[in-house]
């Protein structure tokens, strides 16, 4: 693929557009047909894999987006940002307040209604599209607001994960999950095995890919959310070769995987009610996603900024914690999945709650856009400035 393909400026505009889409067309002429086709089941039954099309999506295409989620994670675990707790304490503590400030609004917000459990949609912060939205309109800005927002938003996705893995599990079964975690041992092993120009690296490979697959299906009947099996794989794989998967899958996640998710959960009739109709849900997101999270992260990234301040911490203004405040609002792909998962058995309300995670994060997206545009304008202009006093 293109090499434009990986870069986080095409990742949110292919996310947006097809989310666009999907909410266009399910409110035309086409939605009937769409919806149909989604809710159409492939005829695996036979092996335990009665899914419609809309399932494969959210369950199997995006375990292909947390393995590479899974693998960034571990990368940065060990080697990159977060591998100096120094450095990680900071983000960490950030990106906790990221999450409990965003589900206190929410429950305030739902205080009193049957609809409290969808607690978790507003957590989550889209990584793909934060860093788009700073590729796009943070020319100038110092890389110190980058890292700090991706080790952030990794950090945010380990506590997405976990909230996947604990919350939304049902009916666990224990043996399911125990033949996958012993199929997860013989991944590693065969992982570690792996030799680039080895004769035996192609077998090793379709014997790994056959191996995932059936953890996937394993994990899928456990009662456990099938996109954990990815996050799973993506742990125990060795460095060197989920570094090369990285680069090899990403282009197609960013193309693909996470664009097609998009449109799938965007496609929602908009509910035919007046705004004072609205359930105490699709405002619950809306406030908590752009509010919240900027509250949260900025409340607790200041903070901890103040307390861990010290040699070999790099420490950010208050202003630049704000912005990665304001960018953490953009929840998208996981507070989509956060909402399908939280309200499975009201189809009005996940509808609601697609359209709210949509709201809440255009509007964290325009807020992002301006000011993230001002703080780089105002970089720009000190650096030049700098620049001509230094010539004099």
């Amino acid at each position: 693929m293109p090499s434009f393909v990986r870069s986080p400026r095409f990742s949110a505009i292919a996310l947006l557009s097809a989310a666009v889409l999907g909410l266009v067309i399910a409110n035309t002429a086409l939605g009937p047909g769409l919806e149909r086709g989604l809710d159409w089941h492939t005829p695996w039954g036979a092996i335990g894999l009665d899914l419609s099309i809309a399932h494969w999506v959210s369950d199997g295409l995006l375990a292909v987006f947390f393995l590479l989620v899974a693998v960034e994670l571990k990368h940065e675990l060990v080697a990159g940002e977060l591998a100096n707790p120094k450095t990680a304490v900071v983000p960490a503590i950030a990106a906790v307040g990221g999450v409990l400030v965003p589900a206190l609004v929410y429950l305030l917000v739902t205080s009193g209604a049957p609809y409290t459990h969808g607690w978790p949609i507003p957590t989550a912060t889209d990584i793909a599209f934060a860093l788009g939205v700073l590729a796009m309109f943070g020319r100038g800005l110092p890389s110190t607001i980058r890292v700090f927002l991706l080790a952030l938003a990794v950090l945010d996705d380990l506590i997405a994960i976990v909230i996947i893995a604990v919350v939304f599990a049902h009916g666990t079964d224990f043996l399911a999950l125990g033949g996958a975690a012993v199929l997860l041992v013989v991944f590693a092993v065969l992982g570690r095995r792996l030799r680039p120009g080895s004769r035996a690296q192609p077998f090793l490979i379709v014997a790994m890919v056959g191996i995932g697959l059936v953890t996937w299906w394993l994990v899928y009947h456990s009662g456990v959310h099938a996109t954990i099996a990815g996050v799973a794989l993506g742990l125990v794989l060795p460095r060197r070769p989920g570094g090369t998967l990285h680069e090899q899958v990403e282009p197609y996640s960013n193309a693909i995987v996470l664009p097609v998710f998009a449109f799938v959960s965007a496609a929602v009739v908009i509910p035919a009610v007046g705004i004072a109709e609205l359930s105490p849900t699709f405002w619950g997101v809306v406030l908590a996603l752009p509010v919240g999270k900027v509250i949260g992260i900025t409340l607790f990234g200041t903070i901890a900024g103040r307390l861990f301040r010290g040699p070999g911490r790099s420490t950010l203004s208050f202003g630049s914690v704000m912005t990665v405040g304001v960018l953490g609002g953009i929840g998208f792909t996981v507070s989509l999945l956060m909402n399908e998962l939280a309200f499975a058995a009201n189809e009005e309300i996940v509808d609601e709650g697609v359209l709210a995670v949509l709201v809440g994060s255009g509007i964290a997206m325009v807020a992002s856009a301006v000011v993230v545009s001002v703080r780089a304008r105002r970089y720009r202009q000190r650096r030049e400035l700098s620049e001509a006093e230094a010539t004099e």
